[in-house]
């Protein structure tokens, strides 16, 4: 059966990189996929499936019955959403929608699922229980659209789920495999700390927030580096400090931005409570005031062990044992998240990264492309991944 996937796979090729360049070329932001969903839920009509559209408004999902019986389902997800990025690529295929581009690889996600879908129907007289796919709205927007497909029963009947990312920093060819956990909850912090504006020649007569957010920011680094359980990893990073003063002005406030990403659940909680104790006090006590908010993102991302031994040992038949790596842990955040929290789940990478033809940008950047050798890799994977689950 093996052949059969992969003679798929490459018969389909020129197909599939058809389907990634249109998506491509019609990238649409968060929850706003209505576009995209129904070009998604027509070409699963044009394959012979029957598409449950308007999941969690624009996800889209169907179903693939194996035709030897009853047996487990396996999930398999894309996500669709692009980017607010001005793309600058000099390609046929570029965006169409002035700053929004798919610069982190959703295009191939979807792509790639839906020439999937098409060798696993072709190939559904093979296998008995069934193939769920997901494309998915939202991975780039709290509270990301696997949480409110969640709620509305995606997974429902659903024994296990995986995803495909492509990985720019792994040459094409290659795929990457992570047992336990592997991405990092995602939590946005925001502070708003109050002081007493005054000429920049007279600090006496202020409460000067610049000084008191100073303190705060490189504080809060000490919960990190002396109240964390040093075997699992953390990171606080503040991005965006904003005291709209001038040189011998002094600001009535300053706001600040960051992000806090570890991966224990229990940390997290912890953690976050310090940061908003430690913040508040040491502003109370240089007589100013700290504003402290949190936005929730997305857990931690766990790959199952049994289940991502048995898809590596999958794609080792598919590519070779020569073409699959190791990952190491990424501090980055994934909604696919959100699954691994309810069923077995796997998430692994596809390579798309070619230096000799220049294909080295990474994704969320303005020139992210891939080697689209990965399209011919990528659905056939997946698909025989799928396979030999159920089988």
């Amino acid at each position: 059966m093996l052949s059969s996937f992969q003679n798929l796979a490459k018969e389909f090729f020129q197909d599939t990189v058809k389907l990634r360049r249109h998506i491509h070329a019609h990238p649409e932001l968060s929850f706003l996929e209505k576009e995209t969903s129904a070009f998604v839920a027509k070409e699963l009509r044009n394959i012979g499936l029957n598409p449950q559209e308007g999941v969690a408004d624009t996800g889209v999902t169907a179903l693939i019955q194996g035709e030897r019986g009853d047996g487990p389902c396996i999930a398999l997800r894309a996500d669709m959403d692009a980017l607010p990025i001005t793309e600058q690529n000099q390609v046929p295929y570029v965006s169409q929608n002035p700053g929004v581009m798919h610069a982190c690889g959703h295009d191939v996600h979807t792509s790639s699922l839906l020439t999937a879908a098409r060798i696993l129907n072709t190939l559904k007289g093979n296998f008995a229980g069934s193939v769920k796919l997901i494309f998915q709205p939202g991975e780039e927007k709290a509270p990301g659209g696997a949480s409110l497909m969640i709620k509305e029963g995606v997974l429902n009947g659903v024994n296990e789920i995986v995803g495909q990312h492509v990985a720019p920093n792994i040459p094409v060819g290659k795929i990457g495999f992570r047992e336990g956990m592997y991405m990092a909850s995602t939590d946005e912090i925001y502070m708003r700390v109050h002081g007493k504006g005054g000429h920049g020649a007279s600090p006496h007569t202020c409460v000067d927030p610049v000084v008191v957010s100073s303190h705060i920011i490189v504080a809060l680094q000490q919960i990190i580096s002396r109240n964390k359980n040093p075997s699992y990893p953390s990171v606080l990073t503040f991005g965006k400090v904003v005291a709209e003063g001038a040189t011998n002005i002094i600001p009535n406030e300053v706001y600040i931005e960051g992000t806090f990403r570890c991966m224990n659940e229990e940390w997290r909680a912890e953690g976050l409570q310090k940061m908003q104790k430690m913040a508040e006090n040491m502003a109370e006590a240089m007589g100013a005031r700290c504003e402290f908010w949190v936005v929730k993102g997305y857990p931690f991302l766990n790959n199952h062990p049994e289940l991502t031994r048995r898809i590596r040992e999958h794609a080792t038949e598919y590519v070779g044992e020569e073409n699959i790596v190791d990952l190491d842990l990424w501090m980055g955040g994934e909604d696919f998240a959100f699954y691994s929290q309810v069923v077995d789940a796997s998430f692994y990478r596809l390579g798309t990264r070619n230096e000799e033809k220049g294909i080295i940008s990474g994704v969320h950047t303005p020139t992210f492309d891939i080697d689209e050798k990965a399209l011919e890799i990528g659905p056939g994977l997946m698909a025989y991944m799928a396979y030999k689950e159920l089988a």
